[in-house]
């Protein structure tokens, strides 16, 4: 990058909570490597399963749901089939009504992160039981979620 420096790659240790991934031959694109698309489903799935999982909840029921609002990755390097996925998963912020999530996603060895995403939550009412509507207004974040996602606070984690 002329004129800044580039922000530093991720490493392990960057991350507070892990799960693994297997990757798929479908999943690598005609390059040879792991399609685009299948980075964002790996983030997703890695902050949902961790919703459910950490809540013991069907979030989807709840009053208020997390909708993706934002999304990114810088990639590093090439992934694919048939090495298994490590993604490390962080949250970077919490506010009222959002939680900004980091992804790292990692293969075989290295301690270095192969990519990394950014994913924004934004928790909106559910009254109407998940049907896509226009007017959706915004809801503070469920307690069941909260209790969840400040535990992947660096800050919080260090304090327990």
């Amino acid at each position: 990058m002329s004129g800044s420096a580039r922000a530093r790659r991720p490493t392990r240790s960057d991350y507070l909570l892990w799960r693994r991934a297997t990757t798929r031959w479908a999943d690598d694109d005609v390059y040879g490597h792991m399609n685009n698309a299948r980075y964002y489903e790996l983030f997703d799935t890695a902050v949902n399963a961790h919703l459910f999982e950490a809540t013991g909840v069907n979030v989807r029921r709840l009053p208020a749901i997390g909708v993706v609002a934002e999304t990114s990755c810088r990639y590093f390097r090439e992934i694919g089939f048939p090495e298994p996925v490590d993604i490390g998963l962080i949250v970077e912020r919490v506010g009222t009504s959002s939680v900004i999530y980091r992804i790292g996603l990692f293969q075989g060895e290295s301690d270095e992160a192969a990519a990394e995403g950014r994913f924004v939550h934004v928790y909106v009412d559910n009254s109407d039981g998940g049907r896509p509507t226009e007017n959706r207004p915004v809801r503070p974040i469920p307690a069941e979620i909260r209790a969840v996602v400040e535990a992947l606070r660096p800050s919080m984690a260090e304090e327990t």
